[in-house]
């Protein structure tokens, strides 16, 4: 398993590639999941070595863009995990979908920007199948630009941030992991996406 350093930070790939890349003159970490891996909702993500978050506050810009192969469906999904366990087999999860933000003209999909998750079992699909909107949200994001995410966890519950907001996007007051989990913080992307990494900031309040 290749590791990467980077803002003297290091990563291990999960599921995905992961390297250094320069973009518009500035060195970030890139993360891309195989193309031939189309299962959703999975653990695809650059692991944070070292991290044991279970409460506190997580911060990252993100900027994502569509690989070649990526279809209509490749909404450039990115974001990242937390309280992952050793063996990536559970994790919390924050994401956006900037293909559905300003430029989307689907209403629809536009309601789907953001999303919470919980790995294994409820993904986006279970939520869709049950007609749950409550771990789903908009923003006023595309592609190919910087984002900033910020989650606040705390126990059960978590607040989540895009770019300058002073309340949450989108709050879950129940996580389905539970409020005990603890585990590794990762940079995540989904299905079709060249993510683009920079500045993660991890603050342990436990």
């Amino acid at each position: 398993m290749n590791s990467v350093i980077f803002q003297e930070q290091t990563f291990v790939p999960v599921g995905i590639s992961v390297g250094l890349t320069e973009l518009d003159g500035e060195q970030l970490i890139r993360v891309v999941k195989p193309e031939e891996n189309v299962e959703p909702d999975v653990p695809t993500y650059a692991r944070l070595v070292g991290s044991d978050f279970h409460n506190g506050t997580i911060e990252v810009d993100v900027r994502a863009r569509l690989m070649h192969w990526a279809d209509i469906d490749c909404r450039g999904f990115i974001g990242f995990v937390f309280r992952a366990s050793e063996d990536n087999d559970r994790f919390e999860s924050f994401y956006v979908r900037p293909r559905n933000g300003r430029s989307c003209t689907e209403p629809q999909r536009r309601i789907h920007t953001m999303q919470y998750f919980s790995y294994p079992g409820y993904t986006f699909a279970y939520f869709r199948e049950r007609g749950i909107a409550d771990y789903e949200a908009k923003a006023d994001i595309d592609l190919d630009e910087w984002i900033h995410l910020k989650g606040e966890v705390n126990g059960a519950s978590a607040s989540f941030y895009v770019d300058d907001m002073e309340t949450p996007a989108l709050v879950v007051d129940k996580m389905f992991g539970g409020a005990d989990l603890r585990g590794g913080v990762g940079l995540y992307v989904d299905n079709g996406t060249e993510g683009n990494f920079k500045n993660l900031q991890v603050t342990y309040a436990d």
